[in-house]
């Protein structure tokens, strides 16, 4: 697993270096005086050309989180390590190729499916660090025998987690759409989320904990 875990992150690497050149070239194209907003709309088959390349980001980083894990828990959690990697790593190559983002508080479109995601840089790279740092140890522990099991209300509460920080980029998409300047990030909304989602990886985490503890001394005894 360590190897394959190398491997996806060299994936992931790559692929957002090919992510950032595509986002240069548009930038390029549609502010050649910098990105900033308010936003250029894109409203030809341009637009949809960039929500289907979105998609298919979403599709390889499935794919090779698949490839990497031998079960849905392994596919699962390698798909959000790549995930992670890959976001750190398409803002870390658009600092090297056009020293953008400013700094993390600078603004972005994150998304745009089912509407713009929007957001400073800081909001994403946190999400990101959390499903990297989750992911690895929920792995560790797979690896060291634990049976990986999430019940019916951490799964609950780790979702409305997420769907709050989705909330949080998108809540504001109107105002950006009609050539506003977006009004002051709603970190409230988001570290409400973000902490649904951790505090739920945590609990999890230590019932897996607590539970390869109490089975330890039997397996070694087996």
């Amino acid at each position: 697993m360590r190897r394959r875990l190398i491997w996806l992150a060299l994936f992931a690497v790559a692929m957002a270096f090919l992510e950032s050149a595509v986002v240069v070239y548009l930038r390029a194209l549609y502010y050649p005086d910098g990105f900033r907003f308010p936003l250029v709309i894109i409203y030809d088959h341009i637009a949809g050309i960039e929500i289907g390349r979105e998609v298919a980001t979403i599709v390889m980083l499935l794919a090779a989180g698949a490839l990497a894990g031998d079960d849905r828990w392994e596919r699962f959690l390698c798909f959000c390590m790549a995930f992670g990697v890959w976001d750190i790593f398409y803002y870390a190559w658009l600092w090297v190729f056009l020293r953008w983002p400013e700094s993390l508080l600078t603004w972005d479109v994150l998304f745009l499916i089912p509407v713009p995601w929007i957001g400073p840089v800081l909001a994403p790279v946190l999400v990101s660090i959390a499903m990297i740092g989750g992911s690895a140890v929920l792995l560790r522990l797979k690896a060291r025998g634990a049976l990986l099991r999430f019940s019916g209300w951490l799964w609950t509460t780790a979702i409305a987690g997420g769907l709050v920080v989705i909330l949080s980029f998108c809540v504001d998409f109107r105002v950006v759409l009609e050539g506003g300047m977006p009004p002051p990030f709603r970190w409230g909304l988001f570290g409400a989320g973000l902490g649904l989602g951790i505090a739920a990886l945590g609990a999890g985490i230590r019932r897996d904990l607590r539970l390869l503890r109490q089975a330890g001394p039997r397996r070694f005894a087996g």
